[in-house]
């Protein structure tokens, strides 16, 4: 059985692998833990003890195998959960992310399996991250960032990179919802900002570089 900081950890340092880095620091850990980095160091060692990382001062952090299989199980719990707050009970998706952290500790197999199978198996959840199946396997959703795409393209929303309440606020109160289509008409190539027109209305609207890269999309013929 794993504490509750512990699982923390894992999930953190996985995030951070997801990210391609090599070497995990514990500076970049407590970055995310929100703790000091002498407090990282100390629980650090308490992982390697139970063989859930592979860690060595000054050399970075890695997940073994079974450090991995509890951090991908707890990103399981967290993104169904996401997927039940804001399709079953309403929730925005701005305010599920604080309520899915005290969620993703529940140690029911049985709970979560049954979760998943009620929301018909949810491949993502409600900011376009893929959920893992039971065998801790994501399936591959083929987004690209709204910056990449190419002019006079129809592309659907399907999720965002980054998850902070005041960036899905701005999305809310701008109409990008998921599953909205966008045409791009215009990216100019001074600042790479976006020029673009929202399904359901004829005024364009202008958003930066740094907003358009942290909106994901498909194209409209594969959604």
């Amino acid at each position: 059985m794993h504490s509750l900081t512990e699982e923390n950890y894992l999930k953190a340092i996985y995030k951070l692998l997801e990210k391609g880095e090599k070497k995990i620091s514990t500076t970049a850990i407590a970055a995310l833990v929100e703790t000091a980095p002498a407090s990282v160091t100390d629980m650090l060692k308490k992982l390697a003890e139970k063989k859930l990382i592979r860690y060595e001062k000054y050399q970075g952090v890695t997940l073994s195998g079974s450090g991995k299989k509890v951090a991908v199980d707890i990103i399981r719990k967290h993104r169904l959960w996401e997927f039940f707050l804001v399709e079953k009970l309403g929730f925005s998706w701005d305010q599920v992310h604080d309520i899915a952290e005290q969620l993703e500790h529940i140690k029911s197999e049985a709970l979560i399996t049954r979760l998943d199978h009620f929301l018909g198996n949810p491949k993502a959840d409600p900011h376009g991250d893929p959920i893992p199946d039971e065998h801790g396997v994501f399936h591959a959703l083929n987004t690209i960032p709204l910056s990449a795409v190419t002019v006079n393209v129809p592309v659907i929303i399907t999720g965002v990179i980054d998850h902070r309440p005041v960036f899905l606020r701005f999305l809310e109160k701008e109409g990008y919802a998921l599953g909205k289509k966008i045409l791009v008409k215009e990216k100019l190539e001074i600042d790479q900002s976006v020029t673009l027109l929202l399904s359901g209305s004829k005024k364009l609207k202008h958003i930066s570089h740094d907003v358009a890269r942290n909106i994901l999309v498909l194209p409209e013929k594969t959604k």
